[in-house]
């Protein structure tokens, strides 16, 4: 087993969001795309502006102010939605580093289009061959349509009745179960390979050998992406991460 993990701290990937200011379908002044991971839990660093994320599960729903200096995050099964009060900008720390690149997150579209894999794909997909006036107007649409099922969603939830999220559950799970082979080996030589190189190096001081800390090296990284259209805002992206 090896002493050493050379991934960022804790297999975890950090983004750069800048939470988009278009006005939403209810009103808000700006806001992201609700949608939920499966096997990622999310956390926020708020490092400018104001808003607020607004969750919904199977407990109900919630919303959690955001301002600078808040720390918030939320496990796999929450939807999520930020809204913008005015230049929101956040930290984003995933679980599983890979994972929710790699299609751990589903938006909550109207649910004929979570039929299959390829209907789904055809719905989210932003075109990266078009100029950025036309990208923006994809993501844009994208983000009211899963905007308005979501306040559906989140309706039928307050109201009582429980079904529109269960089937909403359910069809996000089948959409990804064709890529969990692919997850597991991705978690295998992130979060697991961390947590392993831990146990590694707790073994190997108890037995008084220190030979890990031979091994240790600096890495540092700048954004290799800058102002990607993704689900919440625009996105600068940390290679490594």
């Amino acid at each position: 087993m090896s002493a050493t993990y050379d991934g960022f701290p804790g297999a975890v990937a950090v983004s750069r969001l800048r939470v988009y200011d278009w006005p939403t379908p209810d009103g808000r002044p700006g806001g992201g795309t609700p949608h939920l991971h499966l096997t990622c839990s999310e956390g926020y660093v708020v490092t400018a502006g104001r808003g607020t994320v607004q969750t919904l599960t199977t407990s109900g729903y919630r919303e959690t102010p955001l301002g600078p200096g808040t720390v918030a995050w939320f496990t796999p099964g929450t939807i999520h939605r930020l809204t913008n009060d005015g230049g929101l900008e956040i930290t984003v720390v995933m679980q599983n580093s890979g994972l929710p690149e790699a299609g751990d997150a589903v938006l909550t579209l109207p649910q004929d289009l979570l039929a299959d894999p390829d209907t789904y794909a055809g719905a989210v997909r932003i075109p990266t061959d078009v100029p950025e006036a036309e990208q923006a107007k994809v993501a844009r649409a994208r983000r009211d349509l899963a905007t308005r099922r979501f306040l559906e969603l989140r309706d039928a939830t307050e109201n009582g009745d429980p079904q529109p999220l269960a089937d909403f559950h359910r069809a996000a799970a089948e959409l990804v179960r064709p890529r969990l082979d692919a997850w597991e080996r991705r978690w295998r030589e992130g979060a697991l390979a961390a947590a392993r190189a831990t146990g590694a190096q707790l073994d190997a001081l108890r037995g008084q050998d220190a030979r890990h800390l031979t091994e240790a090296r600096v890495v540092s990284t700048g954004a290799t992406v800058q102002g990607r259209f993704g689900m919440c805002g625009r996105l600068d992206v940390y290679p490594g991460t």
